[in-house]
This record gives structure tokens, C-alpha cells and sequence, in this order.
């Protein structure tokens, strides 16, 4: 008997015991707060000077001169380097001595066309003379001095130096014609190898600053290898990746908020201006250009960066933990008729919590799952 009374005492005390454990909460009370809330997508990047490019050798050769170096100021037009080729020197070198040779024999004393001339002084001469003789003989011939076979022998003689000294005229013009001809083909061909060299002196085509330069003298240089990285340091935009899923919420003119490493502790703003239309198919992305709203400290193009592009914002949001949303947008509400499930309607989405536009109001408690 005293064993059965021993029992019943002890059964209170396990059923309360039970019923403790069975009530132990697994959730967490909380209360909706009232406060400020921002959907935004990430993105990362760059700071990128503006007008920034890379320069390429448009020559083959090895680099000569390094006539900038990185971090100077350079205007549009400035030399940064000169390329010196074999091949192109050789080129220009040769259409310079033809050039020099042409320009020479044009002359009216070069020994080409002292050649000519001396040759119609010779014709000339000799037509003098017959023409004296011609005359000569014409006299003889009137006075029957001489036979009409020496008299035309005479004039056949004129006559032939007469078209001699015509021929050696016309020669005269069509080599002064052809020198000239020559003259103008060589300075054309000159000219074209003088541009040819000149395309190997690499120039600016901003008013800026040489970031960063890839070679050194002495080094060999490709055609089309970069060899510099130029851009105004004046103004610096952003150039952010945005992936692909999120790029339909993207628009031009939404805020940025920006953290740059090299700047700990400082957001900047700033606004997107571009988005770009093709798909970055490895990184499976977009590219976003944004601008700043303020200059930055430094005059530094490259420097990663972290970004929020700010989708939808309200200052004044309910706003709960993401972990109370049930599936179906629903939550666990306590009343005073016990715990019930209510459907809600949600606005703006962060990581971590969740925008309650109907369903709620701020003074009611929710159940979070404490495994969340």
C-alpha cells in the first residue's frame, strides 16, 4: 500500500515535469519594428579614370625612348615612346637616298642632264658647221665650182645634223620630263616610309596621366601590344559587374552606395549612368557604370570596391525577421486565444529581414524559429 501511495505522489510531479518539457519554447518572441529599409543589389568593381585606354604599338621594333613615365601629366599629342624597327629604318632610309638621287639629277646642273645638254651643244655644233658648208658649196655650186654631187652631198649633211640637233632637243625635254616624274615618286614613296616611321612614336590622345606604362627600353614591342595605360585624373567613374539574374531591376539613375577598400570607413554615393547591353558569358554577368556624386581623396584608377545599387527604399518600414516568414508569406502570430498563422503581404527584401506592407501591425508578436 505504501508503495501505491508512493507512486500516485510521484505521478504529479512527472506529469508536471512532462508537461514543462513538452511547453520548453522553440521559438523566438519578437514585435515588429518600425524603421528604415533598402532593397539594393550587389555588385563589385573599379575605380577607373575617366577616358581611360590602353595604348598600343601600332610598329614592330624595340623601344628606343620611354618618354613617359607612370604617374606623369601628359597632353594630347605628347610623345610616350618611340619604336624603332629594322625593317621600317631600312625602308625609310632607302626612300630617303632615292628621294636625295631624284631631287639631284633634276637639277639643271646634275651630271644626267649635263649629259643632254652637252650632247645638243654637240649637235648644234656640228650643224653650224654643215650649215656653213651647205652655204659654202651652195656658192661654189652657182659659180660651177663644184658638182652637184658634192653640193648634195653638202646639203644631206645639214640636213641630217638639223634633225640631229632637233632630235637632241627632244631629248632634252623627255629626260628633264622623266627626272621630274622620277622626282615626284620618290618623294611620294619617301613620304609614305617618313609616316610609317612616325606611326612607330606613340602619342597621347588625352589630356591625363600615364597610370601605368609596360615597357622599358630595350624591350621588344609587338605590333598591337599595349605598352601604357593612360586617362583623365581628373574624374573617376565606377565600372561594376552586376550579375545577370539581377539586371532587370537595374536602372539608370538609381543611387549607389559605394565602399572602397582604400578608403575603410567611408560610403560614397553615387548614381548609375550606363548599363551595358552584351552579357559577359564567362562570368555570366553585365557590366554598370556609375558615377560619383563626390571626388574621391586620391587620384588612383584600379581600386576594388564594394557596391549596393538601391532598388526600392522607405524610411519608415514595418519590418520583421526573414527567418518568421513562412512559406506561403504567412507568420505565426500569438493572441490571446493562442498561436495562430496569418497571411501577410511583404514589400522590400533584405539578407537578413523582410518589409510587412499588410497582415501586421507593430505592437502584435511573432514567432521566429530559434533554429534560425
Amino acid at each position: 500500500m505504501k508503495s501505491l501511495i508512493s507512486i500516485f505522489n510521484t505521478l504529479p510531479l512527472l506529469v508536471s515535469m512532462l508537461v514543462i518539457a513538452g511547453c520548453r519554447p522553440d521559438h523566438d518572441r519578437v514585435t515588429p519594428q518600425i524603421k528604415p529599409l533598402m532593397e539594393a543589389v550587389y555588385a563589385s568593381g573599379f575605380v577607373v579614370a575617366d577616358d581611360e585606354y590602353e595604348v598600343y604599338s601600332q610598329a614592330e621594333g624595340y623601344l628606343a625612348e620611354k618618354l613617359a613615365n607612370d604617374g606623369q601629366e601628359v597632353s594630347i599629342g605628347d610623345p610616350l615612346f618611340i619604336i624603332e624597327g629594322d625593317q621600317q629604318s631600312a625602308r625609310h632610309r632607302l626612300a630617303k637616298e632615292n628621294f636625295e638621287m631624284a631631287s639631284t639629277n633634276y637639277r639643271d646642273n646634275s651630271p644626267v642632264m649635263e649629259e643632254v645638254v652637252a650632247a645638243m651643244a654637240t649637235a648644234q655644233s656640228r650643224m653650224k658647221f654643215d650649215s656653213l658648208n651647205y652655204v659654202r658649196y651652195q656658192n661654189l655650186l652657182d659659180r660651177n665650182a663644184t658638182t652637184r654631187v658634192e653640193f648634195d652631198r653638202m646639203k644631206l649633211l645639214y640636213e641630217n645634223s638639223v634633225n640631229e640637233y632637233e632630235l637632241q632637243q627632244s631629248r632634252r625635254e623627255k629626260v628633264k620630263n622623266q627626272l621630274y616624274i622620277d622626282l615626284q615618286n620618290a618623294k611620294s614613296l619617301f613620304q609614305i616610309a617618313r609616316d610609317e616611321t612616325g606611326r612607330s612614336i606613340i602619342r597621347s590622345q588625352v589630356n591625363g596621366k600615364v597610370f601605368r606604362t609596360m615597357k622599358e627600353r630595350g624591350e621588344l614591342v609587338r605590333r598591337n601590344e599595349a605598352v601604357a595605360v593612360i586617362g583623365r585624373d581628373s574624374a573617376f567613374y565606377l565600372q561594376l559587374t552586376v550579375d545577370e539574374l539581377d539586371i532587370q531591376r537595374v536602372q539608370i539613375g538609381q543611387k549607389v552606395l559605394v565602399k572602397i577598400d582604400a578608403y575603410a570607413g567611408k560610403v560614397y554615393e553615387a548614381h548609375v549612368s550606363k548599363i551595358y547591353p552584351m552579357i559577359n558569358k564567362q562570368q555570366q554577368s553585365i557590366r554598370v557604370d556609375a558615377v560619383l556624386n563626390e571626388n574621391l581623396p586620391g587620384s588612383f584608377s584600379g581600386l576594388t570596391l564594394e557596391a549596393n545599387i538601391i532598388i526600392r527604399e522607405k524610411p519608415d518600414a514595418l519590418v520583421i525577421p526573414k527567418a518568421a516568414l513562412l512559406p506561403g508569406d504567412s507568420v505565426h502570430v500569438e493572441t490571446a486565444d493562442g498561436t495562430v498563422i496569418r497571411k501577410v503581404e511583404r514589400g522590400i527584401e533584405t539578407l537578413d529581414e523582410v518589409e510587412i506592407t499588410s497582415g501586421l501591425d507593430s505592437i502584435e508578436v511573432i514567432l521566429v524559429s530559434a533554429k534560425n
